[in-house]
């Protein structure tokens, strides 16, 4: 196992290559989840009528700058994020172990503690170290959910002008204060807690579970079918805490109160099924991000355990003990 340096970088560059590939699905997402904002269903234009006439419409008007809006602001945002959840995850698993086990299973040692897998605490294992990465790095995705809204061909919800990332969190915090760089913070950790808290155990629940029932080897295979798993789970989980957070941050103002004034007065105009706009796009981004991310990770915490073992003193002794 590397250590938590190791595995933050190791976590970050992971999600970073995944964003590359996924960032333009995040765009038709957010746009979609921001249309019919507040507006009863037979009342709301429908400009973007799913995830391919999303992607089409805002490539055809804008290009592939419209798709990759906020792309800078997302590889920050992902590496606090997962350096966080996949950093932290198996630190504050291990710590729980120690600290809850110990009692119940005296005849364990700590490397046996270390390895004990419990559902209950992987689950407060990965939602906490995803609350940690949200709350880090709510002010980009703040911004970079701001700056994929805006169009200057379709706009939906409220338009925010930003030259670039830099701009933005400028224009906010001269505007609003710190306060307003934290805007949305509270259903952005709530997002990403339900996100993480099955993630992580899902992947390896999965993983466990397809190499007992068919006897699947470490390798790409069981990385893939692992992370679409994982990743199938976390997008059911994770959606309607999604749409709120988008509405949050891209609100002007006090347009809601709260994360759940936002949740009741979207339910309220436009119907149970809101909360789960852009249901599709969310899916079809997260799907491959999830294994392109776990399945990167793998790779890069093994290469970040090679480079440790060369410049750490006594991991190589420790390991052949």
């Amino acid at each position: 196992m590397s250590t938590t340096i190791g595995s933050f970088i190791a976590g970050g560059i992971a999600a970073c290559g995944a964003v590359t590939v996924t960032h333009s699905f995040e765009t038709v997402k957010i746009r979609l989840q921001l249309q019919g904002e507040l507006q009863a269903k037979g009342d709301a234009p429908r400009m973007y009528k799913g995830v391919l006439h999303g992607a089409r419409v805002i490539y055809t008007n804008e290009g592939m700058k419209g798709l990759l809006r906020g792309l800078s602001c997302g590889y920050i945002y992902q590496m606090t994020l997962n350096g966080c959840r996949l950093g932290f995850y198996d630190p504050i698993r291990t710590s729980i172990n120690s600290l809850i086990l110990r009692r119940d299973i005296s005849h364990m040692s700590d490397p046996d503690i270390k390895q004990y897998q419990s559902l209950p605490i992987n689950i407060i294992a990965g939602a906490s170290s995803g609350i940690l990465g949200a709350a880090a790095g709510s002010p980009f995705f703040l911004v970079k959910t701001r700056l994929q809204s805006y169009s200057p061909f379709l706009p939906v919800g409220t338009q925010h002008q930003y030259r670039n990332a830099w701009d933005g969190l400028s224009q906010i915090y001269r505007a609003e204060g710190m306060k307003g760089l934290y805007r949305g913070i509270g259903p952005a950790m709530v997002r990403t807690g339900f996100g993480s808290s099955v993630q992580l155990p899902t992947y390896f629940l999965a993983k466990r579970r397809l190499q007992s029932w068919f006897d699947l080897k470490d390798g790409p295979a069981l990385h893939l079918l692992s992370s679409s798993a994982s990743g199938f789970v976390v997008c059911v989980v994770m959606h309607p805490p999604d749409t709120v957070m988008s509405r949050m941050y891209n609100q002007t103002g006090n347009l809601y109160s709260s994360a759940f004034d936002c949740l009741y007065r979207t339910v309220k105009t436009e119907g149970m099924l809101a909360v789960y706009k852009g249901f599709f796009a969310h899916l079809a981004r997260i799907l491959p991000h999830t294994i392109l991310t776990l399945t990167l990770a793998e790779q890069t915490n093994k290469l970040m355990r090679r480079v440790e073992d060369r410049i750490i003193p006594g991991r190589l002794q420790e390991k052949a003990a």
